[in-house]
């Protein structure tokens, strides 16, 4: 199923600020942000209220691939464009004046039919710039544009690279993970474990790759994972998934805002299928809306297998949007955003850690009396009051983890693993909470309440951020709940280790005795 594209979503087809003048007339270009399509016929252009007619038009699909407007609607085939591919038309026209002008393109796209997109551009002389990063249109992953931009980066530093010029995988494969490559940052990567795991997806015996260059880091988890191991290993449970896009829609009042939202609360099974018409994966699960003003934010809170999620949920809630600003009949929007900042992509938030952001997990473990003070040299009171007084610390200075370090984990693997390190915004949030037991063993627990962890897309495909992944076993459909089981292992492991190091008053010896490099 294909949703259909509202007039408002329409305008965001065209690229703005790609009008200009060409030595032939004048182009511009559009982007498909929708669906993939088949434009079975170019109508015409209208600039300024003059009509372009086909004849007239020409549309560069890329790679060389510039054919007269009059070839697609010959035999009524037309040409696919798929979703993110741009298409520039060509208008045999006089030249435009500087300033602000009408632009529209009236065409047939199957299967919505008839579509007009209208929108306003400007022609501006922008002044060239200087020192441009070499690139090619043809291939930019080649040997010659890569060491183009390598000797650039030399001759405009005056310094010779000799190990970021190294690296051992085809620079193709990089295509949707890295613009302008020019290297590679080795980063160090540690061995921690093996982590005895009892999950509901990840059970065994796992050995964790860390990639840091933080002195003290891995040998601090490694002590954490010995101690967890010695009293049966760390239970963990993914108990919520949920990946978002936060949209707003804008009204004249307060009234306005308010009837939206009951609307949209109505209508979830009709906006449900055309939000997961875009993806075999993405399933809206439901719809939070929070009003504030004139303004309704909609929260849509989506599964997304074994991806991260974030543009696979973009692209499914602009769907949904779209149906909604075609079908909504109560008081006029105003105006749309795709995202209101709501969703808190990369940003740290109070409402991911209510509301869960990505997976929802809870590793917990009981550290017997014995081992605790024989390797750790503290005991189960020194820790839980520790954590007490550690709370407090936490509640004043308005801190998102009330733990130790739980980010020093998740970055290390998160780098290992090839995941988009600057989720860890999000995914170092945690709740700490210990107790001594009857028995007098310690209860240790941590919820990590929007870990966002992939293993499939992004960067877990590249050369050995993957062999990292199939050292935890954890490559292939539906593993990434495994995935996200051993990383809130591996977290509670850090947390022991470093409070322990602080309540016995080992922390600042251990820096000092593995962590200097000076």
């Amino acid at each position: 199923m294909l949703f259909t594209p509202s007039p408002m979503l329409l305008k965001l087809l065209y690229t703005r600020g790609s009008l200009h003048n060409t030595p032939e007339g004048v182009a511009f270009s559009i982007k498909n942000r929708l669906d993939t399509v088949r434009i079975t016929r170019v109508e015409a252009v209208v600039l300024d209220g003059n009509r372009i007619g086909v004849e007239q038009i020409a549309l560069d699909l890329g790679e060389g691939d510039v054919r007269p407007a009059t070839t697609f609607n010959a035999d009524g085939a037309g040409f696919t464009l798929p979703v993110g591919q741009s298409a520039t038309f060509h208008l045999a026209t006089e030249h435009l004046p500087e300033g602000l002008h009408t632009v529209q393109v009236q065409f047939s796209a199957d299967p919505f039919g008839d579509l007009t997109v209208e929108v306003e551009d400007s022609i501006a002389n922008l002044p060239a710039q200087g020192n441009k990063i070499p690139r090619s249109e043809e291939d930019d992953y080649s040997e010659a544009a890569i060491q183009a931009r390598q000797r650039f980066a030399e001759e405009f530093s005056g310094q010779e690279f000799k190990h970021l010029k190294n690296y051992s995988f085809d620079a193709h494969d990089l295509q949707g993970n890295c613009e302008h490559f020019t290297g590679v940052a080795q980063i160090p990567v540690g061995l921690a474990g093996p982590l005895h795991v009892n999950g509901e997806h990840a059970q065994g015996d796992f050995l964790i790759p860390m990639a840091t260059t933080e002195g003290t880091l891995v040998a601090s988890y490694n002590r954490g994972i010995q101690v967890l191991n010695m009293c049966g290993g760390v239970k963990c449970t993914v108990i919520g998934d949920a990946m978002q896009r936060a949209p707003v829609f804008v009204f004249d009042d307060a009234r306005g805002a308010r009837d939206f939202g009951r609307w949209v609360e109505e209508e979830i099974d009709k906006i449900r299928p055309e939000a997961e018409s875009t993806s075999r994966i993405a399933k809206l699960q439901y719809i939070d809306t929070y009003l504030a003003n004139k303004f309704a934010y909609l929260r849509f809170n989506f599964s997304t297998g074994d991806a991260a999620g974030q543009n696979m949920v973009g692209r499914a809630t602009f769907a949904a949007c779209s149906w909604i600003l075609e079908h909504y009949k109560g008081a006029l929007i105003r105006h749309f955003y795709l995202e209101s900042n709501f969703a808190t992509d990369k940003k740290a938030s109070q409402i991911n850690v209510m509301r869960t952001r990505g997976k929802r997990v809870v590793a917990e473990a009981v550290i017997k009396r014995d081992v605790l003070q024989q390797r750790m040299r503290v005991t189960p009171e020194q820790l839980a009051y520790h954590g007490q007084v550690s709370n407090v610390g936490a509640f004043l200075s308005g801190a998102n983890n009330n733990g130790a370090h739980s980010a020093n984990g998740i970055t290390a693997m998160f780098i290992a693993t090839g995941q988009d390190v600057a989720n860890v915004s999000e995914s170092s949030a945690g709740v700490l909470y210990s107790e001594v037991t009857k028995e007098g063993d310690l209860y240790l627990s941590i919820t990590i309440p929007s870990l966002i962890v992939a293993t499939h897309g992004g960067g877990t495909g590249l050369a050995t951020q993957n062999e990292c992944l199939r050292m935890l076993g954890c490559v292939g459909r539906g593993t990434v709940n495994k995935f996200a089981e051993i990383v809130a292992g591996v977290v509670l492991a850090g947390e022991l280790s470093l409070g322990s190091a602080i309540s016995s008053s080992d922390w600042v010896s251990s820096h000092e005795q593995y962590g200097r490099n000076r």
